[in-house]
């Protein structure tokens, strides 16, 4: 119907209705994230949806409990230029808040390719990523704890933050390794090899 849009969605549900129609309409039926890089929608505003930094899903207020409705919008997620991001569709482009990232890295996979370690990880919403150069690590120290936060590139622009368990599983896995003559704490995988933090720093947070 004409007067349906993203905003008069009443509940998850229904909003993922909208989004499931909008996006049949255009003869795309991915089965995984939706080609929302080809589509250039109106900005319609903002959406009452929130993703917290545990990786819950807020539709409205209420935590969205069903994890097909929360697979389903993830295929919609696009975050632009202007460092927000999206619910988008063919004929709408909405905002939504996102605490931290919107995804969260909740398994890792070690295996050997070649004699060379390789690192995949699975995130909540269903997404299996191979750590390389289109899908790089990048490290954080965060707040006055000096927490480390490792974050992977998962498509586009979006990331997921590596959850604390799996984190301590990754950094178990780092080396010592000479990086333009600074000795830096590291994290192989594959051909590539992702600086987390100078050696001296390391031992400082160790203390």
């Amino acid at each position: 119907m004409a007067s349906e849009t993203i905003n008069s969605a009443k509940d998850a549900a229904g909003l993922a209705a909208l989004i499931s129609r909008a996006a049949e309409q255009t003869g795309d039926k991915p089965r995984g994230p939706a080609p929302v890089e080809r589509w250039n929608p109106p900005f319609c505003g903002d959406l009452d949806m929130e993703i917290r930094a545990d990786g819950t899903w807020f539709y409205m207020g209420t935590p969205i409990g069903r994890a097909p409705l929360v697979r389903l919008f993830s295929t919609v997620l696009r975050k632009d230029e202007d460092g927000k991001t999206y619910l988008v569709t063919p004929v709408e482009k909405v905002g939504i808040k996102v605490v931290d990232a919107p995804f969260l890295a909740v398994e890792m996979m070690v295996t050997k390719e070649g004699g060379k370690q390789q690192l995949t990880f699975r995130t909540n919403v269903g997404d299996v990523v191979a750590v390389g150069k289109d899908n790089p690590l990048r490290f954080e120290i965060h707040g006055e704890n000096h927490e480390l936060k490792p974050y992977l590139l998962v498509r586009g622009r979006l990331e997921a933050l590596v959850s604390r368990a799996v984190m301590y599983d990754l950094a178990a896995l780092g080396e010592a390794m000479d990086i333009d003559g600074t000795e830096m704490f590291c994290v192989r995988s594959g051909d590539d090899v992702f600086p987390v933090m100078p050696m001296n720093e390391l031992d400082m947070l160790s203390k």
